[in-house]
């Protein structure tokens, strides 16, 4: 028995979308045995959204008539199992079914025997006659085929990148076949070689006289000073703060030490800082760097060029002697000692850089030794540039891959590989690959001490290679964070949570766009696609692979099967937009992405059965990446059936902060269209997008998404409208081109949302009773809201970046060299928009971005900033300001003269601006220079200064005039009352006004 095709699944009428977020935001705090900590991968799926939408797509939905009676009968069954009682109705029992998979996506729940056993029952039920195939062409990370086992299918995952390959090997394969037997091979060779490497590296890492053993040194690279008559070593530091913990403060001090003749010398000592302005700034901001002993500020152009000469300046220089010359300056040494608690710190003794030195003496020596293949010992590949300012690091000498790690590190790593191909007949050796690339993320000059919780961070904090100035070397043998058996411990643990399956997964390096699968093979086809231009994957894991490969230098997973002759990640192929890359001579721009993407979803299509169904991810935040995607979806053969977003990430990341970045990763649930679907009609559908567009507001509101995940959530059942035609017509035959019905979309959507914003209805038209600054100034409003748990749909407004309870594994860093696009000053106030998204809403409403340029909004470097109340004081009251402004309003009501805002230069004129602004053209014609009016929002605007300065009187006054122009003013302050957040000046200002207009 074989669903119905016509039979609609249970996610395309309803799913719990706010419960599935809640656990899916959850999850990125849950780290112990989590898949995620197998092996870093960049925008991982959370497993809770991929379990729950799997779900949603296997079970048909109830109260379908044409829902199999098998399937109901038998979901009753297990129901009642369990609760004694099962649903009664097809309404109780579809809810039964969401509830549960609002359960299951509960991380606790997850590997729960009882759960576990329903799900796979209730997939059964609804496909008695064999095991659904769940097929994902850009695997990555793998949660979405580790679900399709988790609830008993069979999953099919491939992706282009070997990186990825490697954990879905290792996850899909190894685990499932081997299970507890792999991890206990695994923690036996583990500890084999953990043994031979403290014997043999121990005098690299010595202890000290009293017993303490290091665990952590703490590196700055050095520059020097140019200016005359100083010269002295410049330690680049972003801070001089050790523990910044309030039990165990701890930070170095410096003062400068002179000799006649000789170039100042910059001493350091550790000391208890009471204050926090007691501790020094760093010495590096912007990668400008400012020297102690002078003051100058040496420009980053020359700290470029400097540090160029030395692959980054990460090592140590010496001369013949063993003397350090210039090069890494090592600040403090992190130390433990048995019995006692706590981190200690120390300076740096003359036994370190003699360690050092041994160090990179011994690593001359492995290199003369042979190594299997054909590979150099030091990984001697070219790190590949791109234009999406990934790999600033770049910027400051690393050329090769090798040049990310110091000396000593690169001789840890180069043991562990030679280990690893010591064992090529283990069926741990993938696992153990795994746990090497974990060393390689902690091993690296580009990690942080984490002086909050006295850790070493990992390089990937985030998804680019930034520059980092003062950077954390771990020990590798001792128990301590980075070290090698945590590493392996991470490993262990993701094997020992498996949960038993019967199925083993089919796991194959493919390009999406070349499927290996036969016609009408699967049940469903689900996958996270690359998003447009955002993330760099094949240039990121080139930094893994080529350690992977050179630890297993004959396996031909780790082989480009396109270009036997790239000895990195296959970039050429990849389904993604960068200008550095030109694929068999096409440039890798958004048509090449368009057509890559397109022939990936019409693989997928084929590969369907006929009653299957798919759901593809999306979380890009531009509208370029969103139009590609859905151009792609269409020219693929696919309808839009839905659209559902999951909240995936943390609220408190810096993207997040008063910007319009996505929280919530968007589900389009996908049907194939029919051979036979008719051509559409273009009146038709415009008449019909509104009441879609509303229904879905409504429905997606009322579950707590907001902001800019609404606006793309809305996009995709608006797409539903034109994606079930091939092509859509006007009636005289003209082609509806899919840019053209976007731009209706987004302007329906704008008008939609000035509606709700309003108080309106769906049949009312509120948005032209409103000037346009009115418009886009609650346009931008609603966009930014939150889905984030927790902020009840308001705008973020934190301006700090903390690092969450994330656990040690798993720390943001975020303090990247900014100098690629850095901005000197401090940074303006004010919520933004990417200029993209507030053009798009805009010009459909007949707002001209342009115009309101200086009075409103700024525009600057492709983002829009909404000038912040108090800076438009200036731009309302002129020089003259509030007091002297509600002085004239006060007097001329005196003297019965007819009350204007401001200063007047003809009848309605514009409040008074700026001199150089006074006389700026009105439209965009070549009519004279004149004043604009006032608009109803400077009215608004001009009471809440008028309220902020205290001038109870004249706002009074202004109030009684504007309410008397009619109710625009009142019912658009009530309508930025409720968009503004909570606590900020704006929303506290206009509450304040509102409470001084007169009771009707």
């Amino acid at each position: 028995m074989a669903i119905p095709s016509l039979c609609k699944r249970l996610i395309e009428v309803d799913f719990p979308i706010a419960a599935v977020g809640r656990h899916a935001a959850r999850e990125k705090s849950i780290r112990q045995g989590h898949p995620s900590t197998l092996h870093l991968w960049w925008a991982r799926r959370p497993l809770a959204a991929c379990r729950a939408v799997l779900m949603g797509l296997l079970m048909p939905d109830p109260v379908d008539p044409l829902c199999p009676p098998k399937f109901k009968e038998d979901a009753r069954n297990i129901f009642s199992g369990i609760e004694g009682i099962g649903p009664k109705t097809d309404l109780d029992l579809r809810k039964a079914l969401l509830n549960f998979i609002a359960d299951f996506a509960n991380w606790d729940n997850s590997s729960d025997e009882v759960y576990l056993k329903r799900a796979r029952n209730l997939i059964h039920a609804a496909h008695p006659d064999e095991t659904p195939l769940v097929v994902d062409p850009f695997a990555g990370g793998g949660s979405i085929p580790l679900e399709a086992l988790r609830v008993g299918c069979e999953a099919f995952a491939s992706d282009l990148n070997p990186v990825a390959c490697l954990i879905l090997k290792v996850m899909l394969e190894d685990i499932p076949r081997y299970g507890p037997k792999l991890a206990d091979e695994l923690r036996k060779v583990g500890m084999e070689i953990k043994a031979t490497a403290e014997k043999e590296f121990a005098d690299f890492y010595p202890v000290d006289p009293d017993g303490a053993r290091p665990i952590a040194y703490l590196w700055a690279r050095t520059v020097r000073c140019e200016t005359p008559n100083c010269g002295a070593e410049i330690p680049l530091a972003r801070s001089f703060w050790l523990c910044t913990k309030n039990s165990r403060k701890r930070a170095l001090n410096w003062k400068i030490k002179r000799v006649k003749g000789k170039t100042p010398e910059i001493e350091f000592e550790i000391f208890e800082p009471k204050k926090e302005n007691e501790v020094p700034l760093g010495t590096v901001k912007h990668a400008d760097a400012t020297c102690p002993a002078c003051g100058t500020v040496l420009p980053s152009e020359r700290v470029r060029e400097y540090l160029s000469k030395y692959q980054g300046g990460a090592d140590v220089l010496f001369d013949k002697k063993g003397s350090r010359v210039g090069g890494a300056r090592l600040l403090a040494v992190v130390t433990l000692k048995a019995g006692e608690i706590g981190r200690k710190y120390r300076l740096p003794k003359d036994e370190d850089y003699r360690a050092v030195w041994d160090a990179q003496k011994y690593l001359k020596k492995m290199m003369t030794k042979p190594h299997p293949g054909e590979l150099n010992l030091i990984p001697d590949e070219l790190i590949r540039t791109d234009k999406r300012g990934n790999f600033w690091v770049t910027q400051y000498g690393p050329k090769s891959w090798g040049d990310l790690f110091t000396a000593r590190q690169k001789m840890n790593l180069v043991f562990l590989v030679k280990e690893c191909n010591s064992r090529s007949q283990n069926i741990s050796k993938l696992s153990l690959t795994a746990v090497i690339s974990r060393c390689a993320d902690y091993w690296s000059a580009g990690v942080i001490w984490a002086q909050g919780g006295e850790f070493v961070a990992h390089t990937f904090g985030r998804q680019a290679l930034p520059m980092v100035w003062d950077f954390a070397e771990a020990v590798p043998w001792v128990n301590a964070s980075g070290n090698f058996e945590g590493a392996l411990d991470w490993v262990i643990a993701v094997i020992n949570a498996w949960p038993k399956s019967k199925h083993i997964g089919d796991v194959k390096q493919a390009d999406a766009s070349d499927t290996l699968l036969p016609e009408s093979s699967a049940n469903i086809w689900f996958t996270d696609p690359p998003y447009y231009d955002a993330i760099a994957y094949s240039g990121l894991s080139d930094f893994f692979f080529v350690w992977i490969k050179r630890a297993n230098p004959h396996d031909t997973l780790f082989r480009d099967p396109y270009d036997r002759s790239n000895l990195l990640t296959p970039h050429n192929r990849e389904c993604a937009v960068d200008w550095t890359i030109a694929s068999d001579g096409i440039m890798k721009d958004n048509a090449y992405y368009e057509q890559k993407i397109s022939k990936a979803f019409q693989e997928g299509r084929k590969c369907l059965k006929e009653d299957g169904i798919g759901c593809i991810v999306f979380a890009h935040k531009t509208t370029e990446g969103w139009e590609a995607l859905l151009s792609g979806i269409i020219n693929g053969g696919w309808v839009i059936n839905g659209s559902w977003p999951i909240t995936t990430e943390r609220p408190g990341r810096l993207r997040s902060q008063e910007s319009a970045a996505l929280a919530s990763s968007v589900h389009l649930i996908i049907r194939p269209r029919s051979q036979n679907a008719p051509v559409g009609g273009w009146e038709e559908i415009v008449q019909e997008l509104p009441h879609k567009i509303w229904e879905w507001i409504e429905r997606l509101s009322g579950q707590g998404i907001r902001g800019a995940d609404l606006v793309f959530s809305c996009i995709g059942p608006s797409m539903e409208l034109y994606s079930r035609h091939p092509r859509v017509e006007t009636a005289d035959g003209r082609e509806i081109k899919l840019s053209e019905y976007l731009t209706k979309v987004w302007e329906v959507l704008g008008r939609v949302a000035l509606q709700r914003v309003l108080g309106g209805s769906n049949k009312d038209d509120v948005a032209g009773t409103l000037e346009e600054d009115a418009r886009l100034t609650a346009l931008f409003l609603w966009t930014l809201q939150s889905t984030a748990p927790g902020t009840g749909g308001k705008i973020s407004t934190s301006s700090s970046t903390a690092i969450d309870n994330i656990g040690k594994e798993d720390i943001n860093n975020e303090d990247e060299d900014l100098d690629a696009s850095k901005s000197k000053g401090k940074a303006k106030c004010g919520y933004s928009l990417q200029f993209d998204i507030a053009r798009r809403f805009a010009q459909p409403l007949g707002i001209h971005l342009e115009e309101w340029k200086g009075r409103v909004i700024e525009i600057e470097k492709g983002i829009v900033r909404l000038i912040p109340i108090t800076e438009r004081a200036s731009i309302l009251f002129g020089k003259d300001g509030a007091e002297q402004v509600a002085k004239g309003i006060e007097e001329r009501q005196e003297k019965t003269i007819q009350t204007k805002l401001f200063t007047l230069e003809h009848e309605g004129a514009a409040p008074e601006i700026q001199p150089e602004n006074r006389t700026k053209k009105q439209g965009r014609g070549k009519g004279p220079s004149i004043v604009r009016e006032a608009t109803t929002l400077d009215h608004l605007h001009a009471a809440m200064l008028l309220q902020r300065a205290g001038q109870s009187a004249a706002l009074k006054v202004l109030l009684e005039e504007a309410l008397a122009r009619g109710p625009e003013f009142e019912r658009l302050a009530n309508a930025l009352s409720a968009l503004y957040p909570v606590g900020s000046e704006e929303k506290r200002l206009l509450d304040a006004m509102l409470l001084a207009i007169p009771k009707k």
